[in-house]
């Protein structure tokens, strides 16, 4: 068998409804759609979310809480996801990002936070840190300092 051979399976091509195609074709005049009403006019079909005319469940239901628009938005990282770098190594976020320990950057910079154990000493630059994790970047002997 070769490709320009293949066929579709025996009746698992229908042929299409030519509609509006006289009286005698079974779906002349009006095309399959009935007399009149809703669904005989051009451009009907019921919309997303629309429940006949009673008020529809969202606009039912209450609205609760809201966004604040002033939320700051760090990138975060646990200080224990520092122990892959070497000794007396300076950390920043770009550093971060290319080893690939960060997937992006937020607009507000980088936040240590500090679940976990640091073994090594490093310069962390970051643009806030959690008293935790300034604890434990200093009791590990390393150094932080705010941007």
């Amino acid at each position: 068998m070769k490709l320009h051979e293949l066929r579709p399976a025996e009746g698992a091509v229908k042929k299409a409804k030519r509609k509006g195609r006289g009286p005698a074709s079974g779906l002349g005049k009006t095309s399959g759609r009935g007399q009149k009403g809703y669904y005989s006019r051009s451009g009907s079909g019921i919309k997303y979310g629309f429940e006949g005319g009673q008020t529809p469940l969202i606009r039912r239901l209450p609205k609760r809480g809201f966004t604040n628009i002033f939320q700051k938005q760090y990138t975060i990282l646990n200080v224990e996801d520092l122990n892959r770098f070497e000794n007396n190594t300076e950390i920043t976020a770009e550093m971060l990002k290319e080893a690939g320990v960060i997937k992006k950057i937020e607009k507000d910079g980088l936040k240590i936070l500090g679940d976990g154990n640091l073994e090594k000493s490093l310069t962390v630059k970051a643009n806030k840190f959690t008293k935790t994790a300034i604890e434990k970047i200093e009791a590990a002997g390393g150094r932080v300092e705010v941007i």
